[in-house]
């Protein structure tokens, strides 16, 4: 093989002959190049839709364009960033190897993998391409079957998706909390805030079952406990949402658990029950009445809207809206400490053995093979 060639696997050959060296495995430019050249057709035929006399007539419509030109710039330019530097490191690599350059390894090592990383979450981007998906993140959690067992479990899920999203840059805001009678948790809600959270998160709504040894029973038996994840959109100002005030009733009670005198000793947490469908939304985080009142609306408005948007869902589908139980039989994803350890994805299949890197926020090859799967089962 010659040093400017590829094998099969697309692998460059070893730097040197002499010695069992590691094979390179890079993105080639021209992978970049043909993502690149679709993203560019794209912009093309916006920039030509754009450019027709009647575009601007209907107002929603150009705007919906308008953005979606923006954000189509935006992907091609960073592909041609991405495809410049797939093409310098190519030739470093072919320096290298021509020159037999043993010290230039590990720097090229580095950058290939650090390119891949990059073009692999920027793929993942181009899937997230739904209406919503930009949008911050508001998710649920509420423990079911399963007793202090599953208040534990869903104690170690908000963990496991606390730690996720900081290792991914999100922002979290706890607005609810309800501790369990016992340990954990028996229902919470968070703010999720960055791009592409709802679009990360709504692959994991759902039930989520867990296996394992109780720490709870004195006999040491396995338990199978329950825990629902819900997520939706945060609502932004520019979407109305028909709500009228008075089909709302609003309690306001002291806030429980940590969060300083000023807060457990004044009435500042605020509940907000919508009467006619039962929709309730709770907010006891901010240390003002106020504060909670206003987030505890955006929050209400949000549920409302994803009542109307699974309503539209039911119709078009041509099915009865039914809310799935939060037991046996219903999960999306399995987790088993014991007898053996397997986190086991029920819709894509995707699995892994190495439970503790799952529950320390290794949650990205689910999500992603969730996006994967959608986008592959619905084209």
């Amino acid at each position: 093989m010659r040093h400017d060639e590829i094998d099969r696997n697309g692998a460059y050959p070893p730097l040197t002959r002499g010695r069992k060296a590691k094979k390179h495995r890079i993105t080639e430019p021209t992978d970049i190049c043909a993502k690149r050249g679709v993203l560019r057709y794209n912009r093309r035929s916006y920039d030509v839709e754009m450019s027709d006399p009647s575009f601007w007539e209907n107002g929603d419509h150009a705007k919906e364009i308008s953005q979606k030109a923006t954000e189509a710039k935006a992907a091609y330019d960073t592909y041609t960033r991405l495809f410049a530097r797939a093409e310098s490191i190519k030739e470093l690599l072919d320096m290298a190897i021509e020159e037999n350059d043993q010290d230039m390894e590990s720097e090229l090592e580095e950058e290939i993998h650090e390119l891949k990383d990059i073009l692999d979450k920027k793929e993942i981007e181009l899937l997230l391409n739904d209406e919503y998906d930009a949008n911050d993140a508001i998710i649920t959690f509420h423990a079911g079957a399963g007793g202090t067992e599953a208040q534990d479990w869903t104690e170690m899920l908000i963990r496991m998706y606390i730690k996720w999203a900081e290792s991914e840059g999100f922002v979290l805001e706890e607005l609810n909390m309800l501790p369990g009678d016992e340990a954990g948790v028996k229902s919470a809600e968070y703010m999720v805030r960055g791009k592409f959270a709802y679009g990360l998160l709504k692959s994991e709504k759902g039930v989520h079952r867990l296996v394992r040894i109780s720490p709870f029973d004195a006999a040491k038996r396995r338990h199978t406990s329950f825990s629902a994840v819900d997520v939706m959109p945060e609502i932004g100002d520019d979407i109305e949402i028909d709500l009228n005030m008075a089909d709302v009733r609003v309690d306001y009670y002291r806030a429980s658990g940590a969060g300083g005198q000023h807060i457990n000793k004044t009435s500042s947490a605020v509940r907000m029950t919508h009467i006619p469908t039962g929709i309730v939304a709770a907010c006891q985080n901010e240390r003002s009445q106020f504060q909670n009142k206003e987030q505890c609306l955006r929050l209400l408005k949000a549920k409302l809207f994803e009542l109307e948007m699974q309503k539209r869902e039911q119709v078009k589908k041509g099915i009865e809206g039914e809310q799935q139980a939060i037991e046996w039989g219903s999960q999306i994803r399995s987790y088993v400490f014991q007898p053996y350890t397997l986190v086991k994805d029920n819709r894509t299949g995707i699995e892994t053995g190495n439970i503790q890197s799952v529950m320390d926020g290794g949650l990205n090859p689910f999500i992603e093979g969730f996006l994967k799967h959608k986008k592959f089962n619905n084209a």
